[in-house]
């Protein structure tokens, strides 16, 4: 599976950005997606999760209420919907996927197999 990100940018706080990752190579479907995010300093870590067909959606409690994360199968495309952006959201966003035809449950960040290159976004204050 290969995934482009892009969307990110420069935004001033409070303000909203929606980020789309397109995924080809595989059966979209087939795949929980996820995002997350690597601010400068700081390791990488999960912001939200969707399941294969958007039943069901996992936050990061920093991004829980702000954020929100959906997929169009018929697209193979993800989104990361980000509203009331917070200087502290910046970072560099990475969308990937993680085989997982049949689950419904939270995947760990090392069962993700497919990472695409990073979008980023930056929030001034």
């Amino acid at each position: 599976v290969q995934l482009q990100a892009s969307g990110g940018g420069l935004v001033q706080a409070g303000g909203s950005l929606r980020l789309s990752c397109v995924a080809s190579g595989d059966t979209f479907r087939s795949y929980a997606m996820g995002w997350f995010r690597r601010a400068p300093g700081k390791e990488r870590e999960f912001v939200a999760q969707i399941n294969w067909n958007g039943v069901r959606t996992w936050y990061a409690d920093s991004v829980e209420g702000r954020f929100t994360i959906s997929r169009d199968n018929a697209k193979n495309t993800l989104y990361l919907q980000m509203n009331s952006l917070e200087p502290e959201d910046t970072a560099v966003y990475y969308c990937a996927a993680s085989y997982d035809p049949l689950g419904g449950k939270l995947r760990p960040e090392s069962e993700y197999n497919y990472w695409g290159q990073g979008t980023l976004v930056t929030v001034s204050s």
